[in-house]
């Protein structure tokens, strides 16, 4: 049985306990304000649905895990929206839900994870890569940006402050050997095993006791997570950096350029972006 969540993501229910979310927004997998209810409607039923226990996060956009915020709405259609049960704004309140979420939950990442994409993942309890076709990216710094979904207090705990700099300041592609090498992702596998990898290490953790899985992962949590006000300065930030001179300028570029409709703009995000101060 499925379920249509909006017109961007939907849940597919493989078994009661076991989950796939899929992104399905082409060309490009682009999150914005019109997004929001969508992902809205999948946090509320992982949070709430008494069986489900693993939750896959994938992509059904050839090369697009999930990419960046989308810059053609007014910004207003981003602020004025309510404020989630954390307090935070709903992007960073449905990330921050998902990594406490009593579910495990996966992102099984094949092509580019870009700006909300890499902060999907890292919200997610696991990462599992294609070592091809995966390209991970905190690009936002290249554009005059803050990243707003909350990479800076968690990607330092993931791979280390000097590795987390390297990857939110020089705003370049990760690739799946080297996303691996730092830990950003768990694993990269070739990407004709990944699929059946992710499906199989799925349905074990669906057979497990669910309140084995919750405390176990709250546990976990204690030691990991950054405390919710972090990320929620990262998302002032954001909106902070997104209404200045310089990032207006370096986005409007970009759009001149073609950001969001060009595909070589998107699939090499990290070399125009290092165009913009030449």
């Amino acid at each position: 049985m499925n379920m249509k969540a909006g017109k961007q993501i939907r849940i597919e229910r493989r078994t009661p306990s076991y989950w796939r979310v899929v992104v399905d927004n082409p060309p490009f997998n682009i999150f914005g304000p019109e997004t929001v209810p969508d992902l809205q409607e999948v946090i509320d039923a992982l949070e709430t649905d008494p069986d489900v226990k693993v939750v896959v996060f994938e992509s059904a956009v050839p090369g697009f895990f999930l990419t960046h915020y989308n810059f053609v709405p007014p910004l207003s259609d981003s602020t004025e929206l309510p404020n989630g049960p954390t307090g935070m704004h709903p992007l960073p309140d449905m990330l921050t839900r998902l990594s406490r979420a009593p579910v495990v939950s996966i992102s099984l990442i094949r092509g580019r994870a870009t700006g909300v994409g890499s902060e999907l993942a890292l919200a997610s309890d696991m990462r599992f890569a294609s070592l091809e076709k995966a390209h991970l990216s905190q690009w936002e710094v290249g554009a005059a940006l803050v990243p707003g979904g909350g990479p800076m207090a968690i990607l330092p705990r993931l791979i280390g402050r000097g590795r987390a700099l390297e990857v939110l300041m020089g705003a370049n592609d990760i690739n799946g050997e080297l996303a691996e090498r730092y830990g950003y992702v768990n694993r990269s596998l070739p990407d004709a095993e990944l699929d059946e990898f992710v499906d199989t290490l799925a349905k074990r953790i669906a057979t497990f006791d669910k309140t084995a899985l919750i405390e176990t992962k709250k546990l976990v949590n204690i030691a990991s997570l950054p405390p919710v006000e972090e990320i929620a300065r990262g998302w002032a930030a954001f909106i902070s950096s997104v209404q200045g001179v310089k990032a207006q300028q370096k986005i409007g570029q970009l759009m001149e350029m073609g950001l969001q409709e060009n595909a070589d703009i998107e699939v090499r995000l990290d070399y125009h972006i290092g165009t913009l101060g030449k």
